[in-house]
């Protein structure tokens, strides 16, 4: 169903593209060899080609064409293996140089596509138009002294991709779902740690609105949005902006705009520059990129398997559910730890364990599973403890709790805890003997009310101290009992 914001004159439809600045993960900067280690000391990672002084030549990252050429085919693009870098000029106290380095007229990376997921249970392909590389600018700081600013060039140069969509995004929802899924593809190529809060992906958001069958009208871009919810907030609140401009009879004005989270609003931020206002020409200093295509195709051998292909493969191949090889698949590391758990077990019982009462500690501890106390190899061991009928699943939930509060092997714990299974026909029979001899009057009432049957296995398992094989008490019970 095609989502639109009803208006005074009917129904508007959305259009969205974004632009998301990713920042690549590279030991050292685009064009130098300064560091690019987040949160270090202000101005302590600069060289003198990120600080823009005089006679200082740029030299490129292989590792940064590396990280641009794996994203182009993980967004199944095509990668050029002739590019070139342009001078984007504009004046502003944290770019040193005077202009950036970036790709205007030659990306590395021309057109591509993202499948995304929707909540409804249905896909839509995300057209990619291009990527380029391009250096990061500096930071300015506004709140450490009352009248002055201070500039951080830590960031100066530092290597980023631009991931420009085509406008195909219908509705904050859809925005939402390109962004989560280029996100998960980068962090799974390795080649951004789409860590949001630190600014390493950021979305530079355009929007327009239109009344249906019409072509594109005037788009606004909000700029630098640091978070999938507020970029979903920012796309409804610039369209219903919008749609009172047109519908009061104003235009839109093609424009840079902010978007305030506290308020949930845009606000102007400066007139949108064309590309002829940044006098854009090729970088005299630096040749154009020529990338051997044998090098190409040992980048994409060296590919790891990509979120859609792995969620196909625990579909097909482990007989999960859709949903729940989604939720193992949304991030690289989930996926890893639950194949080394499943390794050699049953996959789905692998799945519930790791889904249910896994998750349920780690959220109950704050945890991630990156510093989880209970490792894959731990939490396989104690499946393993279950399939040998070491362990029932209540008593395998307990030993959990105690693995995530002790971080010892479920072994060690079962040992030092007595919490051993009992498989022991006779010594079952034996509990259900003393329970039945204990209670006649039940008995005789279980014969006129077999749903007792339940209160007989609680008094077994009570007496067991919970060790009993729940199996072998049903089955013991209802021979004694029907007998």
């Amino acid at each position: 169903m095609t989502y639109t914001i009803e208006g005074e004159t009917g129904p508007w439809e959305l259009v969205i593209g974004l632009e998301v600045h990713a920042q690549v993960t590279s030991n050292a900067k685009l064009f130098s060899g300064a560091a690019t280690e987040f949160g270090a000391e202000p101005n302590s990672q600069v060289s003198f080609v990120d600080a823009g002084f005089p006679g200082m030549l740029p030299v490129i990252n292989r590792e940064c064409v590396a990280q641009a050429v794996r994203t182009g085919l993980g967004l199944n693009a095509q990668v050029n293996p002739w590019s070139r870098f342009d001078r984007k000029n504009y004046f502003y106290a944290d770019l040193p140089q005077g202009y950036q380095i970036s790709q205007f007229a030659h990306p590395i990376v021309g057109t591509g596509v993202i499948t995304v997921e929707l909540s409804d249970g249905s896909t839509k392909e995300i057209g990619i138009t291009r990527l380029h590389l391009e250096q990061d600018a500096g930071k300015s700081i506004h709140d450490q002294h009352p009248t002055k600013s201070f500039i951080d060039l830590n960031r100066s140069g530092v290597a980023l991709m631009e991931i420009v969509s085509e406008p195909d995004m219908r509705s904050p929802e859809e925005a939402g779902a390109y962004l989560t899924k280029l996100r998960q593809i980068l962090r799974y190529l390795g080649t951004c740690d789409g860590n949001m809060e630190q600014g390493s992906l950021r979305a530079d958001v355009n929007v327009s609105v239109r009344k249906a069958g019409e072509g594109f009208r005037t788009r606004c871009e909000v700029k630098n949005v640091n978070s999938i919810r507020f970029v979903m907030q920012a796309v409804e609140a610039e369209a219903r902006r919008q749609i009172e401009v047109w519908e009061s009879g104003g235009t839109v004005d093609q424009e840079t705009r902010l978007f305030d989270t506290s308020r949930g609003v845009t606000r102007s931020m400066r007139s949108k520059e064309d590309a002829h206002d940044y006098r854009y020409f090729p970088d005299p200093d630096l040749p154009p990129l020529v990338i051997d295509p044998s090098w190409i195709e040992e980048l994409k051998a060296g590919l790891p398997e990509l979120p859609d292909a792995r969620r196909t493969r625990y579909v097909n191949d482990f007989g999960l559910s859709a949903y729940d090889a989604n939720v193992l698949t949304a991030e690289k590391e989930t996926a890893s730890f639950y194949e080394e758990v499943a390794a050699g077990r049953d996959p789905k019982v692998a799945a519930n364990w790791v889904t249910g009462d896994f998750f349920a500690m780690l959220n109950r501890m704050g945890k991630g599973i990156e510093d989880s106390p209970v490792s894959a190899k731990h939490l396989g061991a104690l499946l393993d403890l279950i399939a040998d009928k070491t362990l029932s699943g209540k008593m395998a939930k307990e030993v959990l709790e105690a693995m995530g509060e002790t971080g010892k092997a479920p072994g060690t714990i079962v040992e030092e805890r007595g919490l051993r299974q009992v498989t022991d026909t006779g010594a079952i029979e034996a509990a259900v003997d003393a329970i039945i001899a204990a209670n006649p009057d039940k008995v005789e009432q279980y014969r006129a009310k077999p749903t007792l049957f339940g209160w007989f296995v609680g008094q077994v398992m009570k007496a067991m101290k919970g060790q009993g094989n729940p199996a072998l008490v049903n089955e013991v019970l209802k021979a004694k009992l029907d007998g």
